[in-house]
């Protein structure tokens, strides 16, 4: 197979493995039952000061007990890892840090905001901070193993670090 050819199967399927993550992302956030995405209350839930139900959490850890606080906080974080690490191996302008942030915390807001407009779930300004700290880690994630790569080294790496601030 020629080298341009496999180049075009392997993105085709970075899309594909993108493609599927989203619609397991949007799975979990809006239609999961058990994580309490059901349309029988139908009322508003939502926190507008950050860090109050991270607080909560931690504080009544104990008594919530650990799956909820880690599916809480943890899952939060590695649900948006994926995100973060996908945007800058298939977007060449998401190579930059702040932009594949902004991505994140947008995307995370629209989360959100459909959450409430739909009243599935809650909106949460701590989810939000969650999501993208997620996203952030992700990124680094891909830029970690692009360093370990013998492509990563070249033009992805120069594309998205250090050449950053003369782009700019």
């Amino acid at each position: 197979m020629e080298k341009k050819n496999r180049e075009k199967l392997r993105k085709g399927l970075e899309i594909l493995l993108f493609a599927a993550y989203l619609v397991t992302l949007c799975y979990f956030l809006f239609f999961a039952e058990n994580l309490g995405r059901t349309f029988t209350e139908r009322e508003y839930h939502y926190n507008l000061m950050p860090l109050k139900e991270i607080k909560r959490f931690w504080v009544y850890r104990d008594t919530l007990g650990f799956w909820s606080v880690a599916l809480n906080l943890f899952g939060n974080v590695a649900a948006f890892l994926p995100f973060g690490a996908f945007l800058p191996r298939l977007f060449e302008k998401c190579r930059r840090f702040l932009l594949t942030t902004l991505f994140c915390f947008e995307f995370s807001l629209c989360v959100e905001s459909i959450q409430l407009i739909w009243k599935v779930g809650s909106f949460d300004v701590d989810d939000i901070l969650l999501n993208t700290l997620g996203g952030i880690l992700g990124y680094w994630l891909y830029r970690f193993f692009m360093h370990l790569t013998k492509n990563g080294t070249q033009k992805e790496l120069k594309q998205g670090g250090r050449n950053e601030k003369k782009k700019s």
